[in-house]
């Protein structure tokens, strides 16, 4: 129920060609108590009035010059598409025509002329209180849309920042294998950032390649789990030591298996495969061609080429020409032929990624590159 000053004090406009009927009226409504009332004998200053005052309960007359009450009721209906319009309106018509044809034009209620003080009282304060629970169910809802949007935006926040830990977690995981044999691990920074470049001259969609680029970095996960006496051995591995250290792919695979995350499953393919060569003589289960998923396809060119180029203590860095001449070469057996064609497409793209993620002082073992060539 609307009670109190703020029924009282509710916003009505009076329409009415006649002014007779608009002090008349007028005079009613104020003897019930009504204060707040604007009256108009023209037509044409509705609208403007209307959007001036925004009145509670419109009280509108149908025959009247100009504008008759219809032609009025279409102009408050186009500005209030979303809103509620209260109007009354005051006939001495009864004919059934005329009153439905008002009730299909935006018209609630009706107040018949002569005007009787007890309908006037009581239609007037039916329509206030259907109007002021419009306006607060109204107001309920956007009250409820913006907690919503409030919510959602929280929810998206912090959905962002798990995210943004997720991925922290992930590079710091694949930089912490890395650092057990690259004190800087900036190749994993590179080789990440090659495979992106990579997986969109493949032409992947922006999600893949966000996902090559995150994955990546975890290739050599299993690195944590190979032996001091493996891993950074200074001189060539033998063939003992390289059954141990090539385990590095499963373990790598193993401890990212119970994660559930599309990042963190690709994070995984990428590890247990990144070593399997095109021609099937790879490890750790001899796949070949396009059963080797393409992620690690993609991974194990840019970690060649990384490796092939990179300074090592045991080695200096090979030129560019020279580390790409030899991946031609060896095109094929350990990689994927149309891969590589891409590669030399984008290698301009690599290099300037090169050059902008130089390695700083590092200690390295000396199995970086005994991974890649025959």
């Amino acid at each position: 129920m609307v009670t109190g000053k703020d029924f009282w004090d509710s916003k009505i406009l009076i329409v009415d060609d006649l002014s007779e009927n608009v002090r008349l009226l007028e005079s009613l409504l104020k003897s019930v108590g009504y204060q707040n009332i604007e009256t108009t004998t023209d037509p044409r200053e509705v609208l403007g009035l209307y959007k001036k005052s925004k009145p509670d309960l419109v009280l509108l007359d149908l025959n009247m010059p100009h504008l008759n009450g219809f032609q009025v009721m279409e102009q408050l209906l186009a500005i209030e598409k979303d809103s509620y319009v209260s109007i009354m309106i005051l006939t001495a018509q009864s004919d059934q025509a005329s009153r439905i044809k008002a009730l299909d034009s935006g018209a609630q209620d009706f107040l018949s002329k002569p005007f009787d003080l007890i309908e006037v009282k009581l239609r007037i304060k039916n329509m206030l209180e259907i109007k002021y629970l419009n306006k607060q169910v109204f107001q309920n809802n956007q009250n409820l849309e913006k907690a919503v949007h409030e919510r959602t935006l929280e929810l998206q926040e912090r959905s962002l920042e798990l995210e943004e830990t997720r991925m922290e977690t992930i590079y710091r995981l694949g930089r912490a294998a890395e650092f057990r044999d690259n004190d800087t691990g900036m190749h994993v920074v590179r080789m990440s950032r090659f495979s992106e470049k990579l997986a969109q001259g493949f032409g992947l969609d922006k999600n893949e390649c966000d996902l090559i680029l995150n994955a990546s970095p975890m290739h050599d996960v299993g690195k944590i789990g190979i032996p001091d006496r493996v891993l950074l051995k200074p001189g060539k591995l033998n063939a003992e030591e390289w059954e141990v250290m090539k385990t590095h792919s499963a373990i790598g695979a193993q401890i990212l298996s119970r994660g559930t995350h599309t990042l963190t499953k690709m994070a995984k393919t990428i590890a247990l495969c990144h070593h399997e060569k095109w021609d099937g003589s790879g490890y750790p289960n001899g796949l070949s061609g396009t059963n080797i998923p393409l992620p690690a396809r993609i991974v194990s060119i840019a970690d060649c080429f990384d490796a092939l180029t990179s300074e090592r203590p045991y080695k200096t860095a090979w030129s560019v020409e020279d580390a790409v001449k030899e991946m031609d070469r060896v095109t094929g057996a350990c990689f994927d032929p149309e891969l590589m064609k891409v590669f030399h497409q984008i290698l301009p793209e690599i290099l300037k990624l090169k050059d902008e993620l130089p390695d700083g002082e590092r200690r390295v073992s000396g199995q970086e590159t005994q991974d890649f060539l025959p």
